[in-house]
């Protein structure tokens, strides 16, 4: 297993000097953010592509992830970056999301990144059922994963509290009717954790659909605040035990958006719990 660092706690930061600060520390891989100010995919011209790669390689950084959850580059007032989703009831801002997602493989393949990873579902809107908008989400993912499948990355889905896949479970439903190779779990631990899963059972169900983690530290109040490694309640050594067990060797991604303050004392801090235990 390989231990990288989402850069989506660096948003106080151009992209080169992002990258510099996170291989300092130690990590081998980064997760690029298709977002303002890093890596916007509807904005993004050849040449700051060129940069982004040409600072990968002088870092000796991988790409972990590209991840499309957010986008802050709408500036959505209800909710930075889950609006708008894949479920929206108005279909020309559902097609805000999907146009994204679409430019966000693109971008994925074009850098050689392994996948991307966005959002659940979103929210449910008033007045909508949760299977109308489960059939929503399939109708809208189809096309998606058929257009990663052919671009040649995969499409990670991230289950997260209060969207409409809350739990990691859930998504087997999900991807039985989506039914494509490209298709793909990002589990998030944290969010597992504040969903109450048992972590080592939950990782080893969900497994055969597993493609990449977030890991994140969570208080015992299971409040979702995505807190460094160390400061809350989740057993990390358990967590890691009990991913090995599974025969998982790919990327374990840090994501820690709410420490843009001090990004680098919460990136190091991560690396000193985590990396012993890899």
């Amino acid at each position: 297993m390989k231990l990288a660092f989402s850069s989506n706690a660096y948003l106080r930061h151009p992209f080169d000097e992002t990258a510099e600060r996170i291989a300092a520390i130690g990590y081998e891989g980064l997760e690029l953010l298709a977002d303002v100010p890093h890596a916007w995919p509807a904005g993004l011209l050849e040449g700051p592509k060129r940069a982004i790669r040409e600072t990968m390689a002088r870092t000796g950084l991988q790409f972990s992830n590209v991840n499309a959850f957010m986008m802050n580059a709408v500036n959505d007032h209800r909710q930075p970056y889950w609006h708008p989703s894949f479920i929206e009831p108005d279909p020309n801002y559902r097609r805000v999301r999907i146009d994204h997602t679409r430019r966000a493989l693109e971008l994925c393949a074009e850098l050689g990144a392994p996948h991307i990873t966005t959002e659940p579902g979103g929210p449910i809107a008033p007045g909508q059922t949760r299977q109308k908008a489960l059939d929503l989400f399939v109708e809208v993912l189809k096309p998606l994963a058929e257009h990663a499948e052919k671009v040649g990355v995969l499409l990670l889905i991230e289950p997260e509290p209060d969207l409409l896949l809350e739990r990691t479970d859930q998504y087997v439903e999900l991807a039985d009717r989506v039914n494509s190779p490209a298709l793909g779990l990002n589990f998030d631990v944290g969010h597992a954790y504040c969903m109450s899963e048992d972590l080592p059972k939950a990782i080893a169900a969900l497994a055969p659909y597993t493609r990449h983690y977030h890991l994140e530290d969570i208080a015992a109040t299971r409040v979702h605040h995505h807190l460094p490694p160390g400061d809350g309640a989740i057993d990390f050594a358990e967590v890691i035990a009990a991913i090995r067990k599974t025969g998982y060797d790919g990327w374990l991604t840090v994501e820690l958006y709410p420490s843009q303050e001090k990004p680098d004392e919460a990136a190091r801090q991560a690396y000193n719990v985590l990396k012993p235990l890899i």
